[in-house]
């Protein structure tokens, strides 16, 4: 490509990301806490591009640019390069669900700092990722006698056993990994894999082992299990893997 198609594509990238940044599109690639550097690339990369128009016209009025604009021309085939920008800008790439979560171990770790105090209010709502360490690394002590509230996506395993998932992100989609509680109690007849759901029920000792990777599922004991719009972040970025 010569400077203006580069310039050009830079442009279009720029757009692009901006144009995820202003919306909720971005949380479908970083966690919300890095809008603040996305937005910035992406004013960067305009910058560039504008940079570069820039140096190229004045090139060309100094007389220095005449040979290079027409000595040769770039296939017309480079520009499918700004395809995938509009495929950003256009299509919103869904949440990574079931699929991913059911072939991933799940990736429950110890808080280096403890668990602080829960709220007094009943029920109390937790990500899953918080009630899942709690009943495996602090043995449901701060969740017993307590009505508890979770949301996430139902996915099931081979056998057909029901979970409460949410993906949790360290950086970005690429390396987000699944935090899972298995579900007991009162669960709905009839589950639908990456249905989102909002639970309420009550800890229970009983645990699993995470055919992948052989990690420790805790349970959740279901009183109450309600079907729940997905949420504008879908991934959970209280896990600091």
């Amino acid at each position: 490509m010569n400077r203006q198609a580069q310039a050009a594509v830079l442009f279009l990238l720029g757009v692009a990301v901006l144009h995820a940044g202003f919306t909720d599109l971005y949380l479908r690639y970083v966690k919300a806490g890095l809008r603040p550097l996305l937005l910035a690339a992406g004013v960067v990369l305009i910058g560039t591009a504008v940079a570069t128009v820039w140096y190229e016209l004045r090139q060309q009025r100094d007389g220095h640019g005449h040979e290079h604009g027409h000595g040769h021309r770039e296939p017309r085939v480079s520009w499918l390069l700004v395809l995938p920008l509009f495929a950003l800008i256009l299509v919103a790439p869904p949440a990574l669900g079931s699929y991913s979560a059911m072939h991933a171990g799940t990736a429950l770790q110890r808080p280096p700092w403890g668990f602080p105090t829960l709220p007094a209010r009943d029920p109390i709502s937790l990500n899953v990722a918080d009630y899942a360490g709690r009943a495996v690394y602090d043995h449901g002590r701060s969740l017993r006698d307590r009505h508890v509230k979770i949301t996430g996506f139902v996915a099931l395993d081979r056998r057909g056993a029901p979970y409460l998932v949410r993906m949790a992100l360290n950086c970005c989609a690429a390396d987000a990994l699944p935090v899972k509680v298995g579900l007991s109690g009162r669960t709905p007849p009839v589950l639908r894999p990456d249905t989102w759901l909002e639970v309420t029920g009550t800890y229970t000792g009983k645990r699993t082992k995470d055919p992948v990777g052989g990690g420790v599922i805790p349970y959740i004991d279901v009183s109450r299990a309600a079907p729940v719009p997905t949420p504008r972040d879908p991934y959970d970025e209280s896990w600091n893997g």
